[in-house]
């Protein structure tokens, strides 16, 4: 037996043969009508062997002078609260002042109990997702203020899109989790838009969701609204992390009020914390690479230890958002070579603290072309062989995250299911290594009428979502559609097609009536 690592799909869908895909008719052109393979891309798992950029003597370099930021410089940790149980656990607080410095022997006793893996509950049980090891989940687009397809142009966020775009997640298995909101509608009030994007989370979906860390009160009602969608109790809910939120470092070095309530909130109630910082190297963050990161990876272990200090053992993610600006405008880049060192080097550092690891699939394209195409495949490419464990704005992302795509989100879907295939095992059984086939061919002939190219025309290869395989006549005659074309068109027929999961009619009443309470409470204090 040869010991080379392989990748290896899934412990449940690698080795299934139930998944149909669609028959191509039509010469290259193929049948375009069916658009995703059912229960084929869940729970995906990439053992391929990692990447690294870093030789452990620089990635020491890396951790320590990370470390050194922490003990010299420290952070600003803008809530009362939060320097209070940080200094309980010794941090060492500034009086009068947000400045905590942490001792380097304190952030590595509290990340060695952050969990290396861990399991995400959903209300659908089928949906759950694992977290860490060589474990491989992807998240919709979130968060972006503005949306777009190619007839309604680039518009605000709205409820009516906002749906739209959720109902779009929950068409295609390769979409794990739902991230944030996919769009921000603005056209709900501030004040209860939370309470009514969580609950069409659980009603439109049935996939682990997100909540923002927005002040206390949101995050209460996002961890009932979840503990409701589950039909659990609180108790089981704090052992059964059912709902993730992302946390921000405000860069360079800062923590703000509302990101460390999240994490009190969250932690102390077993749910997942994704911290993140946002480091934009010669914006940020030091203008080179390396400084960037070692900046990136500060912030991220003060946040982590902090997740460990409200409660030992809380999930948490190690998330890396690293990328590079125009130096000529000062506009964020994104799947760039500098982009994808950062990556593969976060990779190696979440590696090390044994944590899972959190990183994006970006673009700064403004429409659908072949930027958006190859920043997003730069993108996954650093993200695959660095070891993501958990991929936000996987679907749909545009503008460098300002827009939220409906043909992206398809474009997005069909490269996502693209790395799934390369992350199957080539099977190499006696079957399919075909000797029979060759001796029943032999010298000159070939093989599309063999008994065993039957047997596997319809499953033997990959059909994607968008390429048009058509010879250049027929794609002539077909009026010359475009990626941009196709991809409108099958976001049309998915939405078309869309079926609302099932759930509990006594659990969807529950959730009404808290919605409605909270609403006739007012929801959440807002200034406008």
């Amino acid at each position: 037996m040869s010991d080379i690592t392989i990748p290896v799909l899934s412990e449940t869908e690698a080795h299934s043969a139930g998944g149909e895909r669609r028959r191509r008719t039509g010469g290259r052109g193929g049948d375009r009508s069916r658009t995703g393979v059912a229960g084929k891309y869940r729970n995906l798992v990439n053992r391929l062997t990692k990447t690294e950029l870093l030789d452990p003597a620089a990635l020491d370099d890396m951790h320590e002078a990370s470390l050194t930021i922490l003990e010299e410089i420290g952070m600003d940790i803008m809530l009362p609260e939060a320097r209070a149980i940080m200094k309980a656990h010794g941090a060492h607080v500034t009086e009068g002042s947000d400045r905590v410095r942490f001792d380097r022997g304190l952030i590595m006793d509290m990340i060695a109990s952050a969990p290396r893996e861990f399991q995400m509950f959903a209300r659908n049980p089928e949906r759950n997702v694992k977290m860490g090891g060589n474990n491989l989940v992807f998240a919709q687009i979130a968060s972006a203020p503005f949306v777009a397809d190619r007839e309604g142009g680039r518009r605000a966020g709205n409820q009516e899109d906002f749906r739209k775009l959720v109902k779009l997640a929950q068409c295609y298995d390769v979409i794990h989790t739902t991230g944030g909101y996919p769009v921000e509608p603005i056209d709900i009030h501030a004040s209860v838009r939370h309470l009514d994007c969580l609950s069409d989370m659980v009603k439109l979906t049935d996939k682990v969701f997100h909540c923002y860390s927005l002040g206390k009160q949101r995050n209460l009602d996002a961890i009932e609204i979840a503990r409701i969608g589950r039909g659990v109790s609180m108790e089981q809910m704090e052992s059964e992390p059912s709902l993730f939120t992302i946390i921000n470092s405000s860069s360079p070095l800062r923590l703000d009020g509302p990101m460390l309530q999240g994490i009190i909130e969250m932690s102390s109630r077993g749910q997942v914390v994704v911290m993140t910082p946002f480091t934009l190297a010669g914006a940020m963050a030091p203008v080179t690479i390396a400084g960037a990161v070692v900046q990136q990876n500060a912030e991220a272990l003060c946040g982590i230890a902090f997740t460990q200090m409200v409660k030992r053992g809380a999930p948490v993610v190690y998330g890396g958002f690293t990328s590079n600006v125009d130096m000529k405008t000062g506009a964020p880049a994104f799947g760039t070579p500098e982009y994808m060192k950062a990556v593969i080097v976060g990779g190696q550092l979440a590696r090390r603290y044994g944590i899972p690891y959190r990183t994006s699939n970006t673009n700064a394209a403004n429409t659908l072309d072949a930027q958006a195409a190859y920043e997003s495949a730069f993108s996954l490419w650093a993200l695959t062989q660095g070891g993501g464990n958990f991929i936000m704005h996987s679907a749909g992302w545009s503008e460098g995250g300002l827009t939220a795509s409906f043909e992206k989100f398809i474009l997005d879907v069909d490269m996502l299911q693209m790395v799934a295939e390369f992350l199957t095992p080539l099977d190499v059984s006696q079957d399919a290594l075909a000797l029979d086939a060759v001796r029943e061919v032999g010298p000159g002939g070939h093989f599309f009428g063999t008994a065993h190219t039957l047997a596997r025309y319809e499953t033997a290869f990959y059909s994607p979502i968008l390429s048009d395989w058509r010879n250049f006549e027929t794609w002539t005659d077909a009026g010359r559609p475009t990626t941009y074309d196709h991809a409108n068109r099958v976001f049309k027929e998915k939405l078309s097609s869309y079926e609302r999961p099932p759930i509990d009619p006594a659990v969807e009443e529950e959730l009404d009536a808290f919605v409605a309470k909270r609403k006739a409470e007012g929801g959440v204090a807002t200034d406008f």
